[in-house]
């Protein structure tokens, strides 16, 4: 690191659990994050601000005025924009020293693959089921670890797969395919804050996992209730038949 690079992160080198040799695994590391949006926004800020060498971040939609009630990386002047590529600008300008990258497409098939493999970890910011499934499926093939957040009306939620261990269970063990319906900001509304809460606990949960850092969240199911203000911890455990993740499945599902 540079004398500009210290003090930028001066204040996380002071912690034990990041020190200098800490900060350069930050620097070094390379984040997929996959949308743009409520959850996808502070998440990616914070990444940026703490060093996240290398951050790409995915998202086709268009940035539109509703948007900009919660989604911080947006702005008027990125109205009908790409929101990943609107994404790049304001987090160049959070930390000019970054690598970013912005894919304005959805992330799927071969190119979900990829970036998946190649990331250290992977923050899922997407707002349905279909993506997260995939998401999902390709985290437990590559084994990247793999952060999940939602959030609608006042209340959100917040898991971390990691399936370097076996025993972890994966998204699909929690959810089962073809049996959930979506709950979207668009027909039910949120509170601004309750994405900006679960969008920097992602946050914080990557850089944890990146820092080895050990956490109770992996394998648990967070839930946050934005009215009372109270947390509510699920304890997940594997399903030896999850047709993503059980024994001998995995493989498998990633082909299908």
């Amino acid at each position: 690191m540079n004398d500009d690079q210290l003090l930028r992160y001066s204040r996380q080198i002071m912690l034990p659990q990041v020190d200098i040799a800490g900060q350069e695994t930050l620097l070094a590391a390379r984040v997929l994050i996959v949308g743009a949006g409520g959850l996808g926004s502070p998440a990616a800020m914070y990444l940026a601000a703490g060093g996240i060498g290398q951050l790409v971040i995915a998202d086709h939609d268009t940035v539109e005025l509703s948007n900009l009630q919660r989604q911080l990386l947006h702005h008027d002047s990125d109205l009908g924009r790409n929101k990943a590529a609107s994404a790049k600008d304001t987090l160049a300008a959070v930390n000019p020293g970054l690598a970013i990258t912005a894919i304005p497409e959805k992330l799927a098939g071969k190119r979900l693959a990829t970036e998946t493999a190649a990331a250290d970890v992977v923050v899922d910011c997407s707002d349905n089921f279909a993506t997260r499934f995939a998401i999902n499926r390709a985290c437990v093939e590559h084994r990247t670890p793999l952060v999940s957040g939602a959030a609608v009306r006042f209340e959100g939620q917040l898991a971390v797969f990691d399936k370097r261990q076996d025993e972890n269970p994966c998204y699909r063990c929690l959810y089962e395919e073809g049996h959930n319906e979506d709950e979207t900001c668009t027909d039910n509304g949120v509170l601004s804050p309750v994405v900006g809460i679960i969008g920097a606990m992602q946050a914080l949960e990557a850089l944890k996992l990146l820092l080895s850092i050990e956490s109770n969240s992996v394998g648990r199911l967070q839930l946050f209730n934005g009215l009372t203000s109270e947390w509510r911890t699920l304890t997940l455990s594997r399903d030896p038949a999850c047709p993503v993740c059980g024994t001998g499945q995995a493989q498998q599902a990633a082909t299908d």
